[in-house]
């Protein structure tokens, strides 16, 4: 699934694309992704000038003025600048037609991808209304994740993960950052120190970073706008090297389930 740093990558290549340029036409070739594509979309954002482009957790907003165009790339989804007379493959599923005869394509073969609007004057959509704070934002530090710690039973993985407590940092991500923190992910939140909290803070804060400015990781299902692939698999220290050395200390790195994801954690780095 793409995760926070997929998404900004994704943002920052077609963003110049994007601002600026008129949406001369919609173009929907199949409506039925994760939530309908509404059926008034091109009536609404049709001949409307794209104002900005930003992120918010693992959804895109492209800024219309009075009308916001949220997409999320689901669990396989892409989006490509293409020439808008460009002969669709399978699965592009829509297109935003802009006047430069370019387009925004998305690309989703397992359509759990979505297209949305709403208008900002009327307050934000459902999808964002409850969402917790961007983990490289200021809101997000070593006091307010102690404080969400407090009191909870849950395992720490599961508690970074929770889109309302923190957007943005999904599975690979989650289990690097422990990594890096030194705290295993089986660990109950309740008890995390301030100090590993603020710790866990600048770990999530390091890796994210790093999987931003190297282009997110390489998944099965997911390429850059351009059609290349992520390369921050290559810093990968546990997620998917179950059974290998730890790159760090040599012992064999784990994996188990933490609320039926995937974990990978080592044993002798991560001793809480």
């Amino acid at each position: 699934m793409p995760e926070l740093p997929e998404v900004e990558t994704t943002r920052l290549g077609i963003a110049p694309h994007l601002t600026g340029r008129r949406i001369s036409a919609v173009v929907v070739r199949q409506p039925r992704l994760r939530w309908p594509v509404p059926e008034t979309l091109s009536q609404q954002v049709r001949d409307r000038r794209i104002i900005g482009v930003a992120r918010r957790g693992k959804y895109l907003l492209l800024d219309c003025g009075d009308i916001t165009i949220l997409m999320h790339l689901g669990m396989s989804g892409s989006l490509r600048i293409v020439e808008a007379d460009r002969t669709p493959r399978p699965h592009d599923h829509l297109d935003l037609v802009l006047d430069s005869g370019k387009a925004l394509r998305l690309h989703d073969p397992r359509r759990f991808g979505a297209v949305l609007c709403f208008d900002p004057r009327k307050g934000l959509h459902p999808l964002l209304s409850r969402l917790g704070p961007e983990p490289l934002g200021e809101q997000f530090d070593g006091d307010y994740l102690y404080r969400q710690t407090r009191r909870r039973r849950t395992a720490v993985k599961g508690l970074i993960m929770d889109s309302h407590v923190v957007v943005g940092v999904g599975n690979i991500y989650a289990s690097e950052s422990l990594f890096l923190a030194g705290i295993r992910p089986r660990r109950t939140s309740g008890r995390l120190t301030r100090t590993e909290a603020f710790r866990l803070v600048e770990a999530i804060r390091t890796v994210l970073t790093a999987a931003i400015e190297q282009g997110g990781t390489t998944l099965r299902d997911f390429v850059h706008e351009d059609g290349s692939h992520g390369y921050f698999s290559r810093q990968l220290r546990v997620y998917g090297r179950a059974g290998l050395p730890c790159l760090c200390c040599g012992a064999t790195v784990r994996q188990v389930l933490v609320g039926q994801r995937s974990t990978f954690y080592c044993p002798a780095c991560q001793r809480r």
